[in-house]
């Protein structure tokens, strides 16, 4: 029998709420808010001046190529960040879900980069990998690979993609190693009288149990593609070389901040909202279909 939580009074539940609910009003819907009335909006410079422009500021938004090859460029971003993270923390929790000897210290070690902030993480990735000083460049110069992304634009999308799906490994890592432990090992074992090599029990058994956690983990890897890689690409990269690492979230930083266009970067906010709204739409209108709960 399901047990209920009964509350005397009505308020209480929403006084319960309510200190979540403020913080969603106030570091959420009104900033979101403020940005669909600015995009309505032009200023100048100095913000001595502002006049009512209607959708001009996204007219001529969608009229400039750059914006369209910065989306293009943000799907490529997020589809390469998520399917490596996905793939390599899926592997890496197969691999620390067996009864290995110091097991722990395997899970706790994965799961420490999780701690680590996206411009933290991008700064240690400049390190290993910048042309000069690179501990991993000097290898990567040594086996005759012309490596320098400060000019070569698809190497420093490459050195973006890396450190960004690092730092998600332990996220994604966190969520298998639960949901793999989550499946009862009497399922393994039956199948495996049934003749199921290791290989097959997986792509049978634990990939289809899987499918609800590798659902919520897509959906998770694109909002963070689309946003909380901009530390990391402000660190290495910022947005160059000629744009080749500008993403729609750090156009709207460069154009907003360090363009003065705040009307324009409030637009490019709004739309970007809109697409992870879409997006994520999408994904339940139809890859959740494929999950077995």
């Amino acid at each position: 029998m399901q047990k209920q939580s009964v509350f005397t009074s009505r308020w209480l539940p929403w006084l319960l709420i309510a200190p979540q609910m403020a913080i969603v009003l106030a570091f959420f819907y009104w900033p979101a808010a403020q940005a669909v009335l600015q995009s309505f909006l032009m200023q100048d410079a100095f913000g001595l001046s502002t006049v009512f422009v209607r959708f001009e500021n996204y007219k001529e938004l969608l009229s400039e190529p750059d914006y369209f090859a910065a989306i293009l460029r943000t799907f490529v971003f997020a589809f390469a960040i998520a399917l490596s993270s996905l793939s390599l923390a899926l592997l890496l929790a197969v691999m620390a879900d067996k009864p290995l000897r110091g097991v722990a210290l395997y899970r706790t070690l994965l799961i420490w980069p999780y701690a680590v902030a996206p411009p933290v993480a991008g700064v240690l990735w400049v390190f290993m990998l910048n042309p000069s000083l690179g501990v991993i460049a000097h290898g990567l110069r040594a086996l005759g690979i012309d490596w320098n992304p400060l000019l070569d634009g698809n190497q420093a999308a490459l050195l973006i993609i890396l450190a960004a799906a690092w730092k998600q490994i332990s996220y994604n890592f966190l969520f298998f190693l639960a949901g793999l432990q989550s499946i009862p090992k009497s399922v393994f074992e039956a199948a495996a009288i049934d003749g199921a090599r290791p290989m097959r029990r997986f792509w049978t058994v634990t990939f289809p149990l899987l499918s609800p956690t590798i659902f919520f983990l897509i959906v998770v890897n694109i909002v963070y593609a689309f946003f909380d890689t901009f530390g990391i690409i402000d660190t290495m990269t910022r947005g160059g070389p000629a744009k080749a690492t500008e993403t729609l979230v750090y156009k709207v930083y460069s154009d907003g901040l360090l363009g003065g266009n705040l009307g324009g970067s409030a637009a490019q906010s709004v739309i970007l909202m809109g697409i992870v709204i879409v997006l994520t739409g999408i994904q339940f209108r139809f890859v959740e279909r494929k999950v077995t709960y």
